[in-house]
């Protein structure tokens, strides 16, 4: 039996039907070459006939019904692999759009609390000779990047390796911590005592400059938290959700950056800025006051293959307000930069403290249901998740690209999430299907604000065409 860590229960605790707290990835492959007829039926039952399950894959709630009061994990001994592994096909040709139909679909469903909190389906029927893997799982047994890593473990750069494991019979791979000892719970609040007394002298001031830079305004560049505009993004959600896809060269990114003279991270804040002026301006509703954006930051170490959620927050502006791309990126840089210094300051043993307490008006905000009612801590949650360098294979299908699929709460109906993959950056937006109508477009129109920029820094002579009505190719769902 293993106690969940305050920031990993808490995605349990806001779980709501309309508001699941699940996350997922959405892996597109190529069929090898040489691929017999009947590949794809042939790896599905390569997969259900490997009934072995690592952790977390064999983690399940000991109680269900105590989710929101004291969550534990216990493992699970007989796990129904015919319920956790499906087979779908689209009608073929099955294009982007149809996939998005599809994914958008299988994210809405909640997830059943009496099993472990996981599914994977393989979907045939895509056009080109391709196939996709949708996974997803609960945020309280992991993270982005850990989710990340677990799905690298599974994949090689070998096109050739054969009979590799599915993912739920590696999981996290060896435990890189030392085990804990007997009596595991006296254990763990020993050593959260002593990190809280530790910690509390640096977190203390942290959380105090906050304050002091909310009441006075010094820094004009820094965000801070409830600084954000009501908007239509910070309405109550439905549990319906859209999802669309874009994708782009790494190297266009990077070489923006460089020329701007900003991070890649910077960059990709300003494409999401961008196109959401311009989304919301249509719709007539964007607000005077620059949107603020809640990024997700890794603290995992490079080598933790733990599960659970080693994140911490910042918040930047993303200066919406301001009509001139490059200004606004510049005006992005500045905030972003304010906001990692903040954090730097802290000590690492420190951090999970620090997170816990930053997050915590947001928690409690959606525990007294007022998520959607009051001014939203933040207004959109962007986050950037490094992921494999190189091509990987599974089985000798080729991964060609792969996007990351998010979680909504109330107040927070707009998700972005980057994954880079062997040179490019792929785009992964989650949105509320009943409050932001036709959402798709933000994925076009991040697309034509690269474009843009890549012309304001010199990179391009001749800007790109802006299409009066959505086209998207590589934008998946409606």
């Amino acid at each position: 039996m293993t106690m969940l860590k305050p920031l990993d229960a808490a995605w349990l605790y806001v779980d709501t039907t309309e508001t699941p707290m699940h996350v997922g990835c959405l892996a597109i492959f190529s069929l090898p070459a040489d691929a017999p007829e009947g590949f794809i039926n042939t790896l599905f039952e390569h997969l259900r006939d490997t009934p072995s399950f690592a952790a977390p894959f064999n983690q399940r709630l000991k109680n269900p019904g105590l989710k929101g009061v004291l969550p534990t994990w216990e493992t699970a001994y007989k796990i129904d692999l015919d319920y956790h592994l499906r087979h779908s096909a689209l009608p073929r040709p099955g294009g982007e759009r149809e996939l998005g139909v599809l994914i958008s679909r299988l994210h809405s469903h909640p997830m059943d609390f009496n099993r472990p909190l996981w599914e994977a389906h393989i979907i045939e029927g895509l056009e080109h000779g391709r196939f996709a893997l949708y996974m997803k799982m609960h945020h309280s047994l992991v993270d982005g990047v850990g989710g990340m890593r677990m799905l690298q473990k599974m994949m090689v750069p070998d096109p050739k390796a054969s009979a590799l494991p599915p993912p739920w019979a590696i999981g996290r791979g060896p435990r890189t911590r030392t085990p804990t000892p007997r009596g595991p719970l006296m254990q763990m609040l020993k050593q959260a005592v002593r990190q809280q007394f530790e910690t509390a002298p640096q977190v203390g001031k942290a959380l105090g400059r906050l304050v002091t830079e909310h009441f006075k305004r010094a820094n004009s560049a820094e965000a801070l938290p409830f600084s954000g505009p009501a908007s239509i993004l910070n309405r109550r959600v439905s549990g319906q959700r859209r999802f669309a896809t874009q994708y782009y060269p790494l190297d266009r990114v990077k070489a923006v950056a460089k020329a701007v003279g900003v991070t890649v991270n910077d960059v990709f804040l300003g494409l999401c800025a961008g196109a959401m002026r311009r989304y919301l301006d249509e719709i007539q509703a964007l607000p005077e006051q620059p949107l603020t954006a809640g990024i997700p930051v890794s603290i995992r170490p490079a080598d933790d293959d733990e599960t659970g959620n080693a994140i911490s927050f910042i918040i930047a502006n993303l200066n919406t307000h301001l009509a001139d791309p490059l200004t606004r990126l510049h005006s992005i840089h500045r905030s972003t930069e304010v906001a990692k210094q903040h954090l730097q300051q802290l000590p690492k043993a420190g951090l999970e403290n620090y997170t816990a307490l930053f997050m915590a008006p947001f928690i409690l905000q959606l525990l007294a249901g007022l998520g959607g009612k009051t001014r939203p801590m933040f207004n959109v949650t962007i986050s950037n998740v490094p992921g494999p360098t190189e091509p990987l294979y599974f089985n000798g299908a080729r991964l060609e690209q792969m996007y990351p699929v998010s979680l909504l709460s109330h107040g927070q109906g707009l998700n972005i999430t980057v994954v880079s993959y062997a040179g490019q950056f792929n785009v992964g937006l989650t949105g509320c299907r009943d409050t932001l109508p036709h959402m798709q477009r933000l994925a076009v129109y991040m697309g034509e604000e690269l474009d843009t920029l890549e012309q304001l820094a010199g990179l391009k002579r001749k800007p790109a065409r802006r299409a009066t009505t959505p086209r998207r190719k590589s934008a998946a769902g409606r």
